[in-house]
């Protein structure tokens, strides 16, 4: 069998390769290298710089990637791909070609995961540390040759481990969770992820957590972020060292839970919002003809919003149900637009207003009853969610219209007041991303 050991440099943030190094590897001995500079075409960041000693002047008279593209092709042909933390060299490689408009497959193993499962025990699997406990000399630190030097060595070494021979065949199949999973997370927590709904926590080595996630599996969302290929998730891999879970029993609850995570620990893989969130508000008026329609528009431009809502199809579908509720007409509530008459799909409990077989009066009645319900809608609402186990109930609390928070409660227990609820709450902070997660259950209700 033969394999391609190889460690690359790049500018960081854009991940372009400024410098490549590939052994060529029998099992026994080097057969063949290839080592280059890089011109990556990019700023090369002075934090780079001062990590690699690689500046823009070493670079420029390097050939660029396409120029060594076949060299890395032809060296690496019918070879397993080993790197530390493979992930990162690898999808660096194979993101280059995509540029070139080539495909890049290979097979490849991970030194971080096989040193981890060979020769446990150890504090840290960085390759610098590693090295310097396996005393393993490695020149040139952060320079494509002298790791790649380094991670043969190390490689040899595992391969005259006493399993070495199934724990490589268990790693090379395409199936095995091992091939796929961070190199510094340990299996097992990974095994122990459930297969229900709720929160999970990436964690870094220091247990900082890192990005907040929800999901309706925990188990299958959390993988599919190994296997993604944005330039985010191979970033965040890399560095998670761990990974915690809540169960929520429910998606609604884990959404709530999720909010709340994101607001305490402020991962620095989550998405922060870099602008006001979009608002829209419906409103009512007055035509020429005295008839009060109801209409929505962005928040900012409605002087005395009804109710506001956090995305166009929440407005539609409050439209939709407000006019089949008071049996509003579909062209006055401007759910159809430049029509003489309405003709809703969906709505066609009109009274005639379109038609002049309805009073303005009567219908201006129902409208004014429409906007007083939506005006006022700060009922006491307990939701009542799916819990965490069989003997379990889980609700949302909404008093006076804003929300208090979650909870859990035993299915045992005698709840006759939405007051003896309090005792099993967990008091949330209301926000305007609650509300957003909110409204449609309640305007749906």
């Amino acid at each position: 069998m033969m394999y391609t050991i190889i460690d690359v440099e790049t500018t960081g943030q854009t991940n372009r390769m400024t410098e490549i190094s590939v052994f060529k590897f029998d099992g026994r001995q080097v057969v063949d290298e290839f080592t280059s500079l890089i011109n990556p075409e990019a700023f090369i960041p002075q934090h780079i710089t001062a990590l690699t000693g690689i500046d823009a002047s070493m670079v420029a008279a390097a050939p660029t990637f396409t120029e060594v593209a076949e060299d890395i092709l032809s060296i690496t042909q019918d070879t397993i791909f080993v790197a530390h933390n493979v992930n990162f060299d690898y999808n660096v490689i194979q993101g280059e070609f995509k540029r070139i408009g080539q495909e890049f497959t290979r097979k490849k193993l991970c030194t971080v995961r096989l040193s981890r499962k060979l020769i446990p025990g150890h504090r840290s699997y960085s390759l610098g540390k590693l090295c310097k406990a396996l005393n393993i000399d490695l020149v040139d630190r952060h320079r494509a040759r002298g790791d790649a030097e380094a991670t043969v060595i190390l490689f040899k070494l595992l391969l005259q481990q006493p399993n070495a021979e199934e724990v490589f065949k268990e790693f090379l199949n395409k199936n095995s969770r091992e091939s796929t999973l961070p190199p510094n997370l340990p299996k097992e927590k990974f095994e122990a992820l459930p297969t229900t709904p709720g929160i999970y926590y990436f964690k870094n080595k220091k247990g900082k957590v890192i990005y907040v996630g929800k999901a309706i599996n925990i188990k299958k969302r959390v993988l599919s972020h190994f296997y993604s290929k944005t330039k985010k998730s191979l970033e965040m891999v890399r560095e998670t060292g761990d990974i915690d879970f809540e169960s929520s029993g429910s998606e609604l609850i884990a959404l709530l839970m999720e909010d709340a995570a994101i607001k305490h620990y402020f991962p620095i893989y989550n998405k922060v919002a870099k602008r006001a969130i979009q608002s829209f508000s419906i409103f009512s008026y007055e035509d020429r003809k005295g008839i009060l329609h109801l209409a929505s528009n962005k928040t900012k431009l409605v002087p005395k919003p009804i109710v506001t809502l956090f995305n166009i199809r929440d407005v539609r579908a409050c439209l939709e149900s407000i006019c089949k509720q008071f049996s509003l007409c579909p062209k006055y509530c401007h759910l159809q637009e430049s029509v003489s008459e309405c003709s809703h799909y969906s709505i066609k409990n009109c009274n005639g207003i379109c038609r002049n077989e309805e009073s303005i009066e009567n219908y201006n009645n129902r409208v004014l009853e429409a906007i007083h319900n939506l005006s006022n809608q700060k009922d006491d609402i307990i939701l009542k969610e799916k819990g965490r186990n069989n003997n379990e109930e889980a609700f949302v609390m909404i008093k006076d219209g804003q929300y208090l928070g979650y909870g859990f409660v035993s299915k045992e227990e005698q709840i006759n007041h939405i007051d003896d609820l309090n005792t099993f709450l967990i008091p949330q902070k209301n926000s305007i991303d609650i509300q957003r997660i909110l409204q449609p259950i309640l305007i749906g209700r």
